[in-house]
């Protein structure tokens, strides 16, 4: 029984791995004349971001350098590697309340995996 499951799975494996040959060099034979890599400071003029690009996390200000974040701290707990850290405080308005703000906001790009699942 053990050696009819290897050779199942052997077969299983070179299967897979010719499947994804295959996709491969359709890949290579049918968009091989298109450059898709772009030499960056080459292309300076005329480099174009994709829509859907996914740089850097900044916080946006307005020109009274003020943002909207709520301090709410979806961000935090949706980041999968805990890559954003909230740090709030409570502000005293001027009628008596209180209000959650923002004190610090740390954003390590190092560890940022660009998920999206924060903005």
């Amino acid at each position: 029984m053990f050696l009819k499951e290897y050779i199942s799975d052997v077969f299983k494996g070179v299967k897979s791995l010719l499947t994804g040959m295959k996709l491969t060099g359709w890949y290579a034979l049918h968009h091989g004349k298109e450059k898709i890599t772009q030499q960056y400071p080459d292309n300076k003029d005329t480099l174009v971001l994709p829509e859907r690009f996914r740089g850097e996390v900044v916080m946006i200000h307005d020109e009274h350098n003020e943002h909207a974040c709520t301090g709410c701290t979806a961000c935090e707990l949706a980041c999968p590697n805990a890559t954003i850290k909230i740090v709030t405080k409570f502000d005293i308005q001027p009628d008596g309340k209180k209000k959650k703000a923002i004190d610090k906001f740390v954003y390590h790009l190092e560890l940022c995996t660009f998920c999206n699942l924060c903005i």
